[in-house]
Protein backbone atom coordinates (compact mmCIF):
# COMPACT_ATOMS: atom_id res chain seq x y z
CA UNK A 1 0.00 0.00 0.00
CA UNK A 2 1.73 3.36 -1.33
CA UNK A 3 -1.32 5.91 -1.26
CA UNK A 4 -3.54 6.18 1.81
CA UNK A 5 -6.64 8.49 2.32
CA UNK A 6 -7.48 10.04 5.85
CA UNK A 7 -10.91 11.25 5.64
CA UNK A 8 -11.19 13.72 8.73
CA UNK A 9 -7.54 13.98 8.48
CA UNK A 10 -6.71 17.74 9.43
CA UNK A 11 -8.22 16.44 12.54
CA UNK A 12 -6.32 16.05 15.54
CA UNK A 13 -6.14 11.78 15.37
CA UNK A 14 -5.93 12.20 11.37
CA UNK A 15 -3.07 15.49 11.27
CA UNK A 16 -0.75 13.28 13.64
CA UNK A 17 -1.16 9.92 11.10
CA UNK A 18 -0.90 11.72 7.92
CA UNK A 19 2.18 13.78 9.49
CA UNK A 20 3.83 10.10 10.31
CA UNK A 21 2.61 8.32 7.55
CA UNK A 22 4.37 11.52 5.32
CA UNK A 23 7.60 10.88 7.33
CA UNK A 24 7.63 7.55 6.30
CA UNK A 25 7.08 8.20 2.58
CA UNK A 26 3.66 7.26 2.05
CA UNK A 27 1.12 9.70 -0.30
CA UNK A 28 -1.76 10.66 1.91
CA UNK A 29 -4.49 12.35 0.64
CA UNK A 30 -6.89 14.39 3.34
CA UNK A 31 -10.41 15.02 2.96
CA UNK A 32 -11.86 17.38 5.57
CA UNK A 33 -14.25 20.02 5.57
CA UNK A 34 -12.58 22.32 8.16
CA UNK A 35 -15.47 22.73 10.46
CA UNK A 36 -15.67 25.48 12.62
CA UNK A 37 -16.13 24.09 15.86
CA UNK A 38 -12.82 22.43 15.71
CA UNK A 39 -10.53 24.70 13.10
CA UNK A 40 -12.43 27.92 13.81
CA UNK A 41 -13.18 30.80 11.44
CA UNK A 42 -9.94 31.26 9.17
CA UNK A 43 -8.43 27.44 9.55
CA UNK A 44 -5.40 28.64 8.22
CA UNK A 45 -5.01 31.58 10.78
CA UNK A 46 -6.68 29.67 13.66
CA UNK A 47 -6.38 25.61 13.12
CA UNK A 48 -2.87 24.67 14.17
CA UNK A 49 -4.24 20.91 13.10
CA UNK A 50 -4.55 21.95 9.21
CA UNK A 51 -1.47 24.33 9.48
CA UNK A 52 0.71 21.28 10.02
CA UNK A 53 -0.78 19.16 7.37
CA UNK A 54 -1.46 21.65 4.81
CA UNK A 55 1.83 21.47 2.84
CA UNK A 56 2.59 17.98 3.30
CA UNK A 57 -0.54 16.21 2.10
CA UNK A 58 -3.00 16.01 -0.48
CA UNK A 59 -5.55 18.20 0.77
CA UNK A 60 -8.94 18.15 -0.69
CA UNK A 61 -11.74 20.27 1.30
CA UNK A 62 -14.54 18.84 1.11
CA UNK A 63 -17.23 16.24 2.56
CA UNK A 64 -17.70 12.80 3.42
CA UNK A 65 -21.51 13.19 2.89
CA UNK A 66 -20.74 14.38 -0.95
CA UNK A 67 -20.58 12.09 -3.62
CA UNK A 68 -17.99 13.66 -5.83
CA UNK A 69 -15.92 14.73 -3.04
CA UNK A 70 -15.60 11.04 -2.30
CA UNK A 71 -15.02 9.91 -5.61
CA UNK A 72 -12.30 12.79 -6.40
CA UNK A 73 -10.89 11.20 -2.89
CA UNK A 74 -11.43 7.20 -3.31
CA UNK A 75 -9.62 7.62 -6.67
CA UNK A 76 -6.01 5.67 -6.23
CA UNK A 77 -5.90 4.85 -2.94
CA UNK A 78 -5.17 1.94 -1.77
CA UNK A 79 -6.42 2.25 2.17
CA UNK A 80 -8.70 4.58 3.40
CA UNK A 81 -8.77 5.44 7.54
CA UNK A 82 -12.21 6.87 7.84
CA UNK A 83 -11.98 9.50 11.03
CA UNK A 84 -14.50 12.20 9.58
CA UNK A 85 -17.10 12.46 11.91
CA UNK A 86 -19.19 14.84 14.34
CA UNK A 87 -18.10 13.53 17.91
CA UNK A 88 -19.77 15.29 20.86
CA UNK A 89 -21.98 13.10 22.58
CA UNK A 90 -24.03 15.74 24.54
CA UNK A 91 -24.43 18.01 21.44
CA UNK A 92 -25.53 14.82 19.44
CA UNK A 93 -28.97 14.63 21.59
CA UNK A 94 -29.84 17.81 20.36
CA UNK A 95 -28.78 17.52 16.77
CA UNK A 96 -29.66 14.40 15.85
CA UNK A 97 -30.17 14.71 12.21
CA UNK A 98 -26.40 16.15 11.42
CA UNK A 99 -24.67 13.19 13.41
CA UNK A 100 -26.77 10.83 11.81
CA UNK A 101 -26.34 12.11 8.48
CA UNK A 102 -22.38 12.99 8.86
CA UNK A 103 -21.44 9.25 10.60
CA UNK A 104 -24.35 6.77 9.32
CA UNK A 105 -24.68 8.62 6.04
CA UNK A 106 -21.15 9.68 5.09
CA UNK A 107 -19.90 6.31 6.35
CA UNK A 108 -22.53 4.39 4.01
CA UNK A 109 -21.94 6.63 0.83
CA UNK A 110 -18.24 5.49 1.18
CA UNK A 111 -19.08 1.64 1.25
CA UNK A 112 -21.61 2.38 -1.81
CA UNK A 113 -19.46 3.97 -3.88
CA UNK A 114 -16.78 0.99 -3.46
CA UNK A 115 -19.22 -1.22 -3.79
CA UNK A 116 -20.29 0.48 -7.39
CA UNK A 117 -17.55 1.88 -8.24
CA UNK A 118 -14.14 0.61 -9.63
CA UNK A 119 -11.27 0.95 -7.31
CA UNK A 120 -7.87 -0.28 -5.61
CA UNK A 121 -8.96 -0.34 -2.49
CA UNK A 122 -7.50 -2.92 -0.46
CA UNK A 123 -7.90 -1.95 3.63
CA UNK A 124 -10.45 -0.07 5.23
CA UNK A 125 -9.63 1.60 9.37
CA UNK A 126 -12.91 3.06 10.57
CA UNK A 127 -12.55 5.23 13.71
CA UNK A 128 -15.07 3.37 16.40
CA UNK A 129 -15.55 4.34 19.90
CA UNK A 130 -16.14 3.20 23.28
CA UNK A 131 -19.29 5.45 23.40
CA UNK A 132 -20.94 2.12 21.94
CA UNK A 133 -21.05 0.25 24.99
CA UNK A 134 -22.74 2.91 27.23
CA UNK A 135 -21.61 2.07 30.95
CA UNK A 136 -20.21 -1.09 29.47
CA UNK A 137 -19.34 -4.12 32.12
CA UNK A 138 -19.56 -4.34 35.72
CA UNK A 139 -19.63 -7.09 38.20
CA UNK A 140 -22.76 -7.62 40.45
CA UNK A 141 -22.70 -10.39 43.93
CA UNK A 142 -25.49 -11.85 42.90
CA UNK A 143 -25.84 -11.47 39.48
CA UNK A 144 -22.32 -11.84 38.09
CA UNK A 145 -21.44 -9.71 34.76
CA UNK A 146 -24.12 -7.58 34.24
CA UNK A 147 -24.27 -4.79 31.45
CA UNK A 148 -26.32 -1.67 33.02
CA UNK A 149 -28.34 0.92 30.61
CA UNK A 150 -28.60 4.70 31.28
CA UNK A 151 -29.15 5.50 34.67
CA UNK A 152 -32.34 6.56 35.78
CA UNK A 153 -32.69 10.22 35.78
CA UNK A 154 -34.58 10.10 39.29
CA UNK A 155 -31.43 8.70 40.78
CA UNK A 156 -29.30 11.80 39.01
CA UNK A 157 -31.43 14.08 40.48
CA UNK A 158 -31.11 12.78 43.95
CA UNK A 159 -26.85 12.69 43.27
CA UNK A 160 -26.93 9.13 43.23
CA UNK A 161 -25.00 8.98 40.27
CA UNK A 162 -23.60 5.07 40.62
CA UNK A 163 -24.74 2.33 38.35
CA UNK A 164 -27.07 -0.14 39.36
CA UNK A 165 -27.73 -4.26 38.56
CA UNK A 166 -29.91 -3.97 35.96
CA UNK A 167 -31.49 -7.58 37.16
CA UNK A 168 -31.89 -6.70 40.75
CA UNK A 169 -31.16 -3.06 40.99
CA UNK A 170 -28.23 -3.96 43.48
CA UNK A 171 -24.82 -2.18 43.42
CA UNK A 172 -22.10 -3.00 41.24
CA UNK A 173 -18.50 -3.24 40.53
CA UNK A 174 -16.44 -1.67 37.32
CA UNK A 175 -14.60 -4.08 35.19
CA UNK A 176 -12.84 -3.64 32.27
CA UNK A 177 -15.23 -3.72 28.84
CA UNK A 178 -13.79 -6.16 26.35
CA UNK A 179 -14.99 -6.42 22.82
CA UNK A 180 -17.51 -9.00 23.39
CA UNK A 181 -19.85 -7.05 25.73
CA UNK A 182 -23.14 -5.85 25.24
CA UNK A 183 -23.60 -2.81 22.96
CA UNK A 184 -25.57 -0.40 24.77
CA UNK A 185 -24.84 3.35 23.33
CA UNK A 186 -26.17 5.81 25.65
CA UNK A 187 -26.02 8.72 23.46
CA UNK A 188 -27.10 9.56 19.85
CA UNK A 189 -23.05 9.61 18.79
CA UNK A 190 -22.74 6.21 20.41
CA UNK A 191 -25.28 4.73 18.57
CA UNK A 192 -23.67 6.46 15.23
CA UNK A 193 -20.68 5.25 15.62
CA UNK A 194 -21.57 1.45 16.72
CA UNK A 195 -22.95 2.08 12.88
CA UNK A 196 -20.24 3.04 11.61
CA UNK A 197 -18.15 0.50 12.40
CA UNK A 198 -21.16 -2.63 11.42
CA UNK A 199 -21.93 -0.75 8.41
CA UNK A 200 -17.24 -0.80 7.60
CA UNK A 201 -17.39 -4.49 8.63
CA UNK A 202 -20.01 -6.01 6.93
CA UNK A 203 -19.90 -4.36 3.49
CA UNK A 204 -15.98 -4.74 3.48
CA UNK A 205 -16.26 -8.49 4.13
CA UNK A 206 -18.89 -8.67 0.86
CA UNK A 207 -16.18 -7.09 -1.32
CA UNK A 208 -13.28 -8.99 -0.07
CA UNK A 209 -11.44 -5.59 1.06
CA UNK A 210 -10.20 -6.47 4.85
CA UNK A 211 -11.25 -4.06 7.49
CA UNK A 212 -10.73 -3.39 11.14
CA UNK A 213 -13.04 -0.98 13.46
CA UNK A 214 -10.87 0.85 16.49
CA UNK A 215 -12.63 1.52 19.25
CA UNK A 216 -10.59 4.81 20.59
CA UNK A 217 -11.22 5.41 24.49
CA UNK A 218 -10.61 9.01 25.34
CA UNK A 219 -7.69 10.25 23.11
CA UNK A 220 -5.76 13.43 24.52
CA UNK A 221 -2.37 14.67 23.79
CA UNK A 222 -0.76 17.99 21.91
CA UNK A 223 -2.70 19.18 19.38
CA UNK A 224 -6.23 18.32 20.35
CA UNK A 225 -8.21 21.46 19.32
CA UNK A 226 -8.59 23.53 22.30
CA UNK A 227 -11.45 25.79 20.95
CA UNK A 228 -14.47 23.05 20.81
CA UNK A 229 -16.72 23.49 23.82
CA UNK A 230 -18.09 19.68 22.75
CA UNK A 231 -15.70 17.72 22.81
CA UNK A 232 -12.40 16.51 25.12
CA UNK A 233 -12.62 17.49 29.06
CA UNK A 234 -9.12 17.59 29.21
CA UNK A 235 -9.08 20.73 26.29
CA UNK A 236 -12.30 22.06 28.01
CA UNK A 237 -10.50 22.64 31.87
CA UNK A 238 -7.45 24.09 30.30
CA UNK A 239 -9.64 26.54 28.65
CA UNK A 240 -11.50 27.60 31.65
CA UNK A 241 -8.16 27.73 33.41
CA UNK A 242 -6.41 29.71 30.99
CA UNK A 243 -9.20 31.89 30.96
CA UNK A 244 -8.91 32.26 34.95
CA UNK A 245 -12.61 30.72 35.29
CA UNK A 246 -13.59 28.23 37.85
CA UNK A 247 -14.11 24.58 36.82
CA UNK A 248 -17.73 23.37 38.20
CA UNK A 249 -16.86 19.47 37.88
CA UNK A 250 -20.20 17.49 37.07
CA UNK A 251 -22.12 14.90 38.84
CA UNK A 252 -19.49 14.26 42.46
CA UNK A 253 -16.44 14.12 40.03
CA UNK A 254 -15.93 10.19 40.58
CA UNK A 255 -17.07 9.81 37.18
CA UNK A 256 -14.16 7.85 35.03
CA UNK A 257 -12.59 7.47 31.82
CA UNK A 258 -9.91 5.56 29.75
CA UNK A 259 -7.67 8.51 28.81
CA UNK A 260 -5.13 7.31 25.57
CA UNK A 261 -1.98 9.48 24.77
CA UNK A 262 -2.18 10.55 21.44
CA UNK A 263 1.56 8.57 20.54
CA UNK A 264 -0.25 5.32 21.79
CA UNK A 265 -3.77 5.78 19.18
CA UNK A 266 -1.35 6.08 16.26
CA UNK A 267 0.79 3.00 16.97
CA UNK A 268 -2.63 1.44 17.53
CA UNK A 269 -3.88 2.26 14.33
CA UNK A 270 -0.71 1.68 12.15
CA UNK A 271 -0.62 -1.76 13.99
CA UNK A 272 -4.15 -1.78 12.65
CA UNK A 273 -3.47 -0.45 8.87
CA UNK A 274 -0.47 -2.87 8.11
CA UNK A 275 -1.23 -5.77 9.68
CA UNK A 276 -2.41 -8.54 7.22
CA UNK A 277 -3.55 -10.87 9.69
CA UNK A 278 -6.33 -9.47 11.62
CA UNK A 279 -9.39 -8.38 9.57
CA UNK A 280 -13.10 -7.90 9.43
CA UNK A 281 -13.03 -7.13 13.94
CA UNK A 282 -12.79 -4.80 16.27
CA UNK A 283 -10.69 -3.62 19.02
CA UNK A 284 -10.37 -1.54 21.86
CA UNK A 285 -7.70 0.91 22.08
CA UNK A 286 -7.32 1.97 25.20
CA UNK A 287 -4.44 3.19 28.48
CA UNK A 288 -6.17 0.49 30.54
CA UNK A 289 -6.95 2.63 33.29
CA UNK A 290 -9.80 4.73 34.33
CA UNK A 291 -9.35 7.99 35.56
CA UNK A 292 -11.72 10.37 37.52
CA UNK A 293 -12.68 13.41 36.61
CA UNK A 294 -11.35 15.11 40.18
CA UNK A 295 -8.12 13.78 39.52
CA UNK A 296 -8.25 15.36 36.22
CA UNK A 297 -8.94 18.68 37.14
CA UNK A 298 -6.70 18.67 40.12
CA UNK A 299 -3.98 17.39 37.97
CA UNK A 300 -4.04 20.29 35.32
CA UNK A 301 -4.42 22.98 37.92
CA UNK A 302 -0.95 21.87 39.24
CA UNK A 303 0.47 21.59 36.05
CA UNK A 304 -0.69 24.97 34.69
CA UNK A 305 0.40 26.76 38.45
CA UNK A 306 -3.06 28.15 38.67
CA UNK A 307 -5.13 29.36 41.69
CA UNK A 308 -8.84 28.93 40.34
CA UNK A 309 -11.13 27.16 42.29
CA UNK A 310 -12.64 23.55 41.93
CA UNK A 311 -16.50 23.25 42.56
CA UNK A 312 -18.42 19.72 42.45
CA UNK A 313 -21.26 20.87 40.95
CA UNK A 314 -23.52 18.24 41.36
CA UNK A 315 -25.02 19.06 37.68
CA UNK A 316 -25.39 16.49 35.37
CA UNK A 317 -25.70 15.75 31.07
CA UNK A 318 -28.45 13.14 29.72
CA UNK A 319 -26.27 10.76 27.39
CA UNK A 320 -23.36 10.68 29.48
CA UNK A 321 -21.71 7.27 31.25
CA UNK A 322 -20.49 7.04 34.83
CA UNK A 323 -17.28 4.92 34.15
CA UNK A 324 -16.13 2.80 30.88
CA UNK A 325 -12.30 1.50 30.51
CA UNK A 326 -11.25 -0.81 27.85
CA UNK A 327 -10.15 -4.48 28.25
CA UNK A 328 -6.60 -4.31 26.01
CA UNK A 329 -6.36 -8.44 25.35
CA UNK A 330 -7.62 -8.80 22.20
CA UNK A 331 -5.62 -5.81 20.68
CA UNK A 332 -2.51 -6.81 22.58
CA UNK A 333 -2.98 -10.44 21.27
CA UNK A 334 -3.77 -9.90 17.59
CA UNK A 335 -1.43 -7.06 17.42
CA UNK A 336 1.20 -6.67 19.87
CA UNK A 337 -0.07 -3.37 21.19
CA UNK A 338 0.87 -1.87 24.30
CA UNK A 339 0.14 1.68 25.50
CA UNK A 340 3.43 3.29 26.79
CA UNK A 341 2.49 6.68 27.44
CA UNK A 342 1.49 7.07 31.30
CA UNK A 343 -1.60 9.04 32.38
CA UNK A 344 1.73 11.67 34.16
CA UNK A 345 3.87 11.35 31.73
CA UNK A 346 0.87 12.15 29.04
CA UNK A 347 -1.08 15.27 30.79
CA UNK A 348 2.61 16.94 31.50
CA UNK A 349 3.44 16.79 27.53
CA UNK A 350 -0.12 18.32 26.89
CA UNK A 351 0.17 20.84 29.40
CA UNK A 352 3.35 22.22 28.25
CA UNK A 353 1.83 22.71 25.22
CA UNK A 354 -1.14 24.57 25.85
CA UNK A 355 1.44 26.89 27.62
CA UNK A 356 2.60 28.07 24.09
CA UNK A 357 -0.79 28.01 22.97
CA UNK A 358 -2.74 31.63 22.35
CA UNK A 359 -5.59 31.73 24.61
CA UNK A 360 -9.18 30.95 23.41
CA UNK A 361 -12.23 32.14 24.38
CA UNK A 362 -14.00 29.67 26.63
CA UNK A 363 -17.38 28.90 24.76
CA UNK A 364 -18.44 26.13 27.59
CA UNK A 365 -21.21 28.23 29.23
CA UNK A 366 -22.77 29.04 25.63
CA UNK A 367 -22.68 25.22 25.33
CA UNK A 368 -24.11 24.70 28.70
CA UNK A 369 -26.81 27.00 28.25
CA UNK A 370 -27.66 24.60 24.77
CA UNK A 371 -28.05 21.62 27.02
CA UNK A 372 -30.53 23.31 29.27
CA UNK A 373 -32.85 24.69 26.56
CA UNK A 374 -33.07 21.00 25.68
CA UNK A 375 -33.65 19.80 28.79
CA UNK A 376 -29.90 17.84 28.76
CA UNK A 377 -28.40 19.62 31.22
CA UNK A 378 -29.41 19.53 34.94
Amino acid sequence: MKNILITGGAGFIGSHLSLFLVKQGFEVTVLDNLSKQVHGDFPEMTSPLFKSIKDKVRFIYGDVTNYNDLVNAIKDQDAIVHFAAETGTAQSMYEIKKYTDVNIGGTALIADILINNRHRIQKIIVASSRAIYGEGKYYCLRDGIVYPGSREEENLAKGDFACKCPICGGSVKLMATSEDSRLLPASIYGITKQCQEQIVLTAAKSMGISAIALRYQNVYGPGQSLMNPYTGILSIFSTQIKNNRNINVFEDGLESRDFVYIDDVIQATLLSLFHNDVEQTALNVGADVPVDVITIAETLIKNYNSNIKLNISGNYRIGDIRHNYADLSLISHKLGYKPQVKFEQGIKSFCNWVEKQNIVEDGLELTLEELKSKGLFK
